[in-house]
């Protein structure tokens, strides 16, 4: 079954369209990582899927048009790039925020809802934080409580804003190792955009990649991070190469330094991906 169906999607603020003619889909369970240059529309697209912009063409979600609003934030959880984090909150009263679309009109949290929000801060390891201040948690620690929240909503298709972002090398694959993780366990699918596109290629099933808002490729990572789309769309001088595990890696090069042509140089036990 397909989580989600763009046809023609065009969006954007007021009457200036940011995105337009965007068409994607993407099957229960996947998980499509939207790629491209600063100002692409990336988070654009994410907006409108989460019922945040009003869009033209269809957006389907599990097969249905647009929903109410209440319903639609029970099947999907939208986590910003930069969420508003409040001051004071304790990590599980931020997480119980999550459980917002479940409740009725002035009603409170049930102990269903705690239990709720007891397991996946267990799942996320944020237990031992569970009172502390949100705002007082290091930057890998309040992203996974980002990620909580949105879990306890139960969704079923999770749209991720530049979820590693503020994150070092170790931390950011962890929190990308944890989604993945989460996703195969629950079947969840995700959405996400991803400035890095080493990490874009090894953890997404597929690639959108936009440029001055339209769609400008998509498929599997190696059909779509090629270093004619690279130059092109990003102006970058870039290698795409395969590790000794088979994953593909975007190497930067500097412009005119005189490296070697792709292939010379390879890192042991992997290959130059030519013409990619």
């Amino acid at each position: 079954m397909t989580a989600l169906s763009l046809r023609g999607m065009r969006s954007g603020y007021g009457d200036c369209p940011v995105v337009q003619g965007v068409s994607v889909e993407v099957p229960d369970g996947g998980w499509l990582a939207i790629v491209g240059p600063n100002g692409a529309g990336k988070s654009t697209v994410l907006k409108t899927v989460a019922g945040l912009l009003a869009a033209q063409g269809e957006v389907l979600i599990g097969g249905r048009p647009r929903l109410p609003r209440k319903q639609l934030a029970r099947i999907v959880g939208y986590a910003p790039q930069d969420p508003a984090i409040p001051v004071g909150l304790t990590v599980t009263d931020y997480v119980l925020l999550g459980r917002t679309p479940h409740l009725g009109l002035l009603a409170r949290e049930s102990r269903h809802d705690l239990s709720i929000v007891e397991e996946v801060l267990a799942r996320l390891d944020l237990a031992p934080l569970a009172g502390r201040r949100i705002d007082l948690l290091s930057g890998g620690e309040r992203q996974r409580a980002v990620l909580a929240r949105v879990l306890a909503q139960r969704a079923s298709l999770l749209l991720l804003d530049e979820p590693t972002t503020g994150l070092d090398l170790g931390h950011a694959q962890a929190l990308l190792e944890l989604i993945d993780r989460l996703r195969r366990e629950d079947g969840i699918t995700v959405v996400s955009t991803l400035h890095d596109l080493t990490f874009a290629a090894q953890y997404a099933d597929q690639l959108l990649m936009l440029d001055h808002g339209t769609a400008v490729a998509a498929g599997a990572p190696a059909e779509v991070l090629t270093t004619e789309a690279l130059t092109r769309y990003y102006g970058a001088s870039a290698e795409v190469r395969e590790t000794s595990r088979g994953e593909l890696a975007v190497l930067p090069v500097r412009p005119g330094s005189g490296a070697n042509p792709a292939g010379a140089d390879a890192p042991p036990g992997g290959t130059a991906t030519s013409g990619r």
